[in-house]
């Protein structure tokens, strides 16, 4: 399954001028963080065969077809393989057309609470950080909006591109396009409660830490505990599932401001998104809603990691893995070896790269300077040499990323 952690560059603004709460902390915090995976299981809303065109059988989701490739590895309980099934979002490419999914755009505000549930105000300021102000740079982003990239002859959105790199010689018709059509949706709050038992000077014990920013509101980011945070964050997907604001037909984006998230101590930080789906148990076939959590970067935090950095991961993820394994068939790989050191078995192609010098593909577009990660294509994870993708390349947008394949690998990478 799919995780995004990005890696982390060293924190420039600090506050100053503020009463300390224990739970409040400057950018320093962030400064020897490092890259955490994380890989939801689909979520119970009560708590194929190759070269298929309907892709996985008995459920009702998003367009997805099949198909194979053959590769020595292993697998996941050390057997060797050679047989590998995929499922990707869209139709197969040799059939050409666009398929347009919808893609609602759901910003989530966050709220700050005491141990008691009320919300927490510091120097007259209340601790609510707003997602709203990032929907307009998000819409206007590579992920939503079109530009000219070297694998086609018109403009569209990132992930296609990429989609139509790394099938450009699959056979691919030169009018195949997988595009989304977003939809912004009324915005959601989420609340944190604190625990009663975060204390001053300690790294564990709270469901959140936060930084404000220079004039003392809230907030320059927010670091919430996993468990707490997905929670929050499961009410919030069944809220809008139950309103109609998100069907098993879109891909979803839960779109949070500078709110990243820790597993038990503050400094095993940080995940900045992840994709997966929901899915109701009984159902015949059976419902799933493919969505993401994605967080707005802000600059400075987080070095080239910038804006839409993980909501472009977790979109170019999604196409290539969008039920992210859950049979233990479709988009399991051969082990691989990434150059940032991240070793899987999964096709999650953001998690190759993140943290390599050349993560990301400054973009400017609609006035602004965005900054999308770069991917790696279907063919690295297949051992294939040489690449089929366009330019034989391994990587995309910028082909220069990935230059070699892994070296073959045990399970788990052992020795």
């Amino acid at each position: 399954m799919q995780t995004i952690t990005l890696g982390i560059a060293v924190l420039f603004i600090a506050n100053a001028g503020f009463s300390q709460d224990p739970d409040m902390v400057d950018a320093s915090v962030l400064a020897s963080a490092t890259s955490r995976p994380f890989h939801p299981t689909p979520h119970d809303l009560t708590n194929g065969q190759a070269h298929s065109r309907f892709g996985i059988f008995g459920i009702d989701s998003i367009p997805n077809w099949n198909d194979h490739f053959f590769a020595n590895g292993y697998d996941g309980n050390g057997n060797p393989n050679r047989l590998w099934y995929t499922n990707i979002v869209g139709n197969p490419p040799q059939m050409g057309g666009t398929t347009i999914i919808n893609s609602p755009l759901q910003p989530v505000n966050v709220e700050l609470d005491d141990a008691a549930g009320n919300l927490r105000v510091i120097a007259g300021h209340p601790l609510i950080s707003l997602a709203t102000p990032f929907v307009t740079p998000t819409l206007n982003s590579p992920v939503f909006s079109n530009a000219l990239y070297t694998s086609g002859d018109s403009p569209t959105q990132i992930s296609d591109a990429i989609q139509r790199a790394q099938f450009f010689n699959h056979p691919m018709r030169p009018d195949y396009h997988t595009l989304l059509q977003p939809q912004t949706a009324a915005p959601l709050t989420m609340h944190i409660r604190q625990t009663a038992t975060c204390n001053p000077g300690s790294s564990t014990g709270c469901n959140y830490y936060f930084a404000l920013n220079g004039d003392g509101t809230c907030c320059l980011f927010i670091l919430v505990e996993i468990n707490p945070f997905f929670n929050g964050f499961a009410a919030a997907v069944v809220t809008d599932i139950n309103g109609g604001v998100i069907t098993t037909k879109d891909i979803s984006t839960f779109l949070f401001p500078n709110t990243y998230l820790y597993f038990g101590n503050r400094f095993s930080c940080c995940v900045l998104g992840f994709h997966t789906y929901f899915y109701q148990p009984g159902s015949d076939p059976e419902k799933r809603w493919v969505l993401n959590y994605s967080s707005w970067i802000s600059p400075g935090l987080f070095g080239a990691f910038q804006d839409v950095t993980a909501l472009s991961h977790e979109i170019a993820e999604t196409y290539n893995d969008p039920f992210v394994v859950s049979d233990g068939v479709h988009n399991l790989t051969p082990w691989w070896l990434a150059p940032n050191g991240n070793c899987q078995n999964t096709l999650e192609t953001g998690d190759v790269i993140e943290g390599l010098p050349n993560a990301t593909f400054p973009l400017t577009l609609n006035g602004f300077t965005y900054h999308p990660q770069n991917e790696a294509l279907i063919q690295w994870f297949a051992f294939e040499s040489p690449s089929s993708a366009l330019g034989g390349a391994y990587s995309y947008p910028n082909t220069s990323v990935l230059t070699q394949l892994s070296a073959p690998q045990k399970a788990g990478c052992a020795p």
